[in-house]
């Protein structure tokens, strides 16, 4: 069965994980990757750890697979000469450097557009290629932070709190995942290629949705509400007897059903609580007399209760929980591969099903450089000029 990216060819000079996380969902359907790494030293997540397997990093491994890797050390010129040649091969360059480093590279937009007018050329950055932050480091901590995502994360009276994944390096790669489909779809269309510049920054900025939203219309500044929901109530984590669980009431009709599950008919017409805006008003004291009542069974108790009763509720997971649940597991989302040194390793699934061209997980991640020779031959390079190279520190 035919993958939907084959015969999209991604030149990827990205490294730690915005970059790589984008170009795995476009490997994962079916476009070829080609990895640029720096001989000797590779993406910098390969030395993220531990924990480490027979030297190869659980980080790296996580976000890498279905891809070729190359090493290159660009600040050579015959590496730049095997750069361009590339670049005539690829649909798609792929780059998350500091802003000015490309083009220091001599590897600017324009420059590339010259050996191949339709590419598309992407770059991730923290802060964009333009404006009076361009030039600063864009890490994913400093993005949670700039972004506004930690002064909403964590407990009211609490410290400001990250996500417990890189989410903004992770959105970074899904949306430049999302603008190189657009400038494909484009190129179909017109036949010109362009120039995607995707900044960490902004996309936090879009992700805050609701809560800029609030904030526009009211002009208050968000504040944390721990697992609380700042316009929905009850919709938040609970404690029972022997752990916690989520609860999530999210309308009128839910409320009443979920009040007389856990019987408190009594309240569900009090109008202090009949509606969501009335309940976000009474939060406090409607989220203590719920607790009273939840902390009386124990959470398999409760979650069988409400989901009798149709109410959205869950268990809130530890990782080995996740990983061994039956629809997590049904749903194909913990898939086992072989790689070249370690054996068999584990990777999250594909999480998008198409009907007629599924993604696919073909090859695990690469070890480092484990495609030149493969790639500079089909390049047209002779055994002795690649032989050359690796001494001479080029490959």
């Amino acid at each position: 069965m035919v993958r939907p990216l084959e015969g999209i060819k991604i030149l990827d000079l990205s490294r730690a994980l915005a970059g790589p996380y984008c170009s795995m969902m476009l490997a994962d359907m079916g476009a070829e990757v080609i990895k640029v790494e720096m001989p000797g030293k590779g993406d910098d997540s390969r030395a993220w750890g531990p924990p480490f397997l027979e030297g190869e990093s659980a980080y790296f491994m996580s976000v890498n697979r279905n891809k070729k890797s190359i090493t290159l050390n660009l600040k050579q010129d015959r590496a730049i000469e095997i750069i361009h040649k590339l670049i005539k091969q690829s649909d798609v360059l792929l780059e998350n450097f500091r802003p000015g480093t490309m083009e220091k590279l001599k590897l600017s937009y324009n420059e590339v557009k010259e050996i191949n007018p339709q590419i598309i050329y992407c770059s991730i950055s923290g802060f964009g290629q333009d404006g009076p932050y361009r030039l600063f480091p864009g890490m994913d901590q400093v993005l949670q932070g700039m972004g506004g995502l930690m002064s909403i994360t964590g407990e009211p009276s609490g410290p400001p709190i990250k996500v417990g994944v890189a989410v903004a390096d992770i959105a970074g790669g899904m949306f430049a995942a999302f603008g190189i489909m657009v400038a494909l779809f484009n190129k179909q269309n017109t036949g010109k290629g362009q120039k995607i510049d995707n900044s960490l920054l902004d996309n936090q900025l879009a992700w805050l949705t609701y809560r800029a939203g609030s904030f526009f219309m009211s002009g208050e500044i968000p504040k944390p509400l721990g697992s609380g929901h700042p316009v929905i109530v009850p919709y938040q984590a609970f404690k029972t007897k022997d752990s916690y669980f989520n609860l999530a009431v999210g309308n009128d009709q839910l409320w009443g059903k979920f009040c007389k599950a856990i019987g408190l008919e009594s309240i569900t017409n009090n109008p202090k609580y009949a509606t969501n805006a009335d309940r976000v008003k009474n939060r406090e004291e409607l989220i203590e007399i719920i607790g009273n009542i939840i902390c009386t069974k124990k959470t398999n108790d409760w979650l069988n209760i409400l989901n009798e009763a149709g109410i959205p509720c869950g268990p809130i997971y530890n990782l080995d929980q996740v990983f061994s649940d039956p629809q997590v597991l049904h749903r194909e989302m913990v898939k086992e591969i072989d790689h070249s040194t370690v054996g068999k390793i584990k990777v999250t699934g594909i999480p998008i099903k198409f009907s007629e061209t599924p993604g696919e997980i073909l090859t695990a991640p690469p070890v480092l450089g484990q495609h030149t020779k493969e790639i500079l031959t089909a390049l047209g390079y002779p055994r002795e000029d690649i032989e050359k190279m690796y001494n001479d520190g080029i490959v």
